[in-house]
């Protein structure tokens, strides 16, 4: 059924415009998307079951994705309607844990001098103030392996400022539990209006971004220092970089606690890229460190991407991510040649 509906959304995108006479047209969505695909050679360390196995071969998909956006007058007030229907397609295997298409960010929303309000499945405030600091975003050396809260969340509603000053956004993000339970594990039942909260302050000014973020019981957990007594975390994020023509630096900085657990966790990030004609050399280095368990991991990444088009490019990189447990350390290398068209 889902896909059914999808393809019926993008089929009205495409021959709406068509159908409308010239002088009634008015603007109709966009139908967007993004085809990535990388072949990745993984090596293990220790071997996932044997040693013959600590060696293989893959074809990633890469959060390739579908979508349909748009807006509208409304004739109140000067407002918009907003809307957008994004879905995750795999370009490798065709199946994402058994469905063709699965959900991203879906909203409806309405926009004007006040601001944005919009409800839906999509991403956080602090989720989305990591700004440009992930080189490697999608891939095997994203800095969700590093940092938790890369939250993608459903049943999420988020106001957003204007641009104060042509520079500042503040947002704000409640998540009502819905299912009525003690979902924190501190002993009483979350049925509020915002038993969840994710809230962000983003500056942008010329080559300049900045933002805070912190986060209130979102449902997640810890990279090296879970406990297990907790089902939901509070994190406080910062995040600032450059991003000028020829180079690119970035910084993000994230404590990371259990709201009802003793968990405690740092993570750090620090990126860099610079651009020669149509390649652009990056690199990226990360690492996080347990507070009640001394448990670490770190992540390095380099890669070179070479431009083949305003939206098309073809890369190269290699990833390495290592995990210091108390049980034992554990390492993948990652060696991918991949391609992206957006589109």
């Amino acid at each position: 059924m889902k896909k059914n509906l999808l393809a019926i959304a993008v089929g009205a995108a495409l021959a709406t415009p068509m159908m409308m006479p010239a002088m009634a047209q008015a603007d109709g969505p966009t139908v967007y998307g993004k085809v990535n695909i990388s072949l990745e050679n993984q090596n293990y360390d220790p071997a996932p079951s044997a040693p013959n196995n600590d060696d293989e071969w893959e074809l990633n998909s890469n959060a390739s994705r579908l979508g349909v956006k748009g807006d509208f007058d409304l004739d109140v007030a000067g407002l918009k309607a907003i809307y957008q229907a994004e879905f995750e397609i795999s370009v490798d295997d065709g199946d994402k844990n058994g469905q063709t298409f699965a959900q991203r960010n879906i909203f409806g929303g309405l926009a004007g001098g006040f601001g944005t309000l919009k409800a839906g499945k999509f991403d956080t405030p602090t989720k989305l103030a990591q700004m440009d600091v992930d080189q490697f975003n999608d891939l095997s050396g994203d800095i969700k392996n590093i940092a938790a809260g890369e939250n993608r969340v459903s049943n999420i509603i988020q106001y957003s400022t204007p641009k104060l000053a042509d520079m500042v956004t503040l947002n704000l993000a409640f998540i009502p539990n819905e299912d009525n339970d003690d979902f924190d594990g501190d002993g009483e039942n979350e049925n509020g209006l915002a038993d969840s909260t994710s809230i962000s302050l983003v500056l942008e000014k010329d080559a300049f971004y900045a933002a805070l973020s912190h986060d209130t019981d979102i449902e997640d957990e810890l990279i090296v220092d879970e406990t297990g007594t907790s089902p939901v975390i509070d994190i406080t994020r910062v995040a600032a970089g450059l991003a000028m023509d020829q180079f690119e630096l970035g910084a993000l900085y994230q404590l990371a606690e259990e709201s009802e657990g003793d968990g405690e966790e740092t993570s750090y990030v620090l990126s860099g890229a610079f651009k020669i004609d149509r390649v652009k050399l990056k690199a990226q280095y990360g690492m996080v460190e347990g507070d009640q368990s001394d448990d670490e991991g770190t992540q390095y990444a380099l890669g070179a991407d070479y431009k083949l088009a305003k939206n098309s490019k073809v890369y190269a990189y290699y990833n390495n991510l290592k995990y210091e447990l108390a049980g034992g350390d554990d390492e993948t290398r990652t060696l991918g040649v991949g391609m992206e068209h957006k589109f």
